[in-house]
């Protein structure tokens, strides 16, 4: 993976509480092993009318046309709560989500983003309100997120957030956890030509 660093772009918002991970991708979808092709069914019970193929609910946020292309979800707290499905980071991104922005987030779909190169970012609910406010009052509202120096950037507006140092380094360099083990390969090999001496 390449690494994150400075995340530029839009916002699209998600103006509700306690979203789970059923509702970010429904588990009838759960049927591929690779990370591409969720995208289409991110939030699929919202975003699409009941008992039709894909006919879009145009009361749901995501499906107005004044958020299209947006890279910046922006929602409210415990975001990511239920099961662990990795598939839940897999689909925002797959959409085109590459940083969320929340109150909070439930812990194992937070560590999922971290390993999937989805920056989870966590603002408090008086400064989220500062972000819903801004999107409502102009849609086009550029958004910068710096990783390297924990801050997101809206014009005048600028919050600082914090996110833990291993994390941190994961999402510069790029790393999951098979990346992180391969860092110690020298080590590895090392302990292992020593270990043969032991034997």
């Amino acid at each position: 993976m390449s690494g994150i660093n400075i995340i530029e772009g839009r916002m699209a918002p998600l103006d509700q509480a306690n979203v789970d991970t059923d509702q970010i991708i429904p588990k009838q979808f759960l049927t591929g092993v690779t990370r591409q092709g969720y995208g289409i069914n991110l939030f699929h019970d919202w975003r699409y009318l009941s008992g039709s193929e894909k006919k879009v609910n145009p009361d749901f946020s995501l499906n107005s046309p004044l958020y299209k292309g947006a890279n910046v979800l922006i929602t409210r707290e415990n975001f990511g709560c239920g099961s662990s499905r990795e598939h839940a980071p897999w689909a925002l991104a797959d959409y085109g989500f590459k940083c969320i922005i929340a109150v909070s987030f439930a812990d194992i779909f937070y560590g999922n983003c971290i390993n999937n190169q989805l920056l989870p970012v966590a603002l408090t609910s008086k400064q989220m309100d500062v972000l819903f406010d801004m999107v409502k009052q102009d849609p086009d509202t550029s958004i910068n997120i710096n990783l390297s120096e924990q801050q997101v950037v809206c014009g005048e507006t600028r919050f600082t957030f914090d996110i833990a140092p291993h994390h941190k380094t994961n999402l510069l360099k790029g790393l999951d956890a098979i990346g992180q083990t391969l860092e110690l390969n020298t080590d590895i090999e090392n302990y292992e030509q020593k270990r043969q001496v032991w034997l």
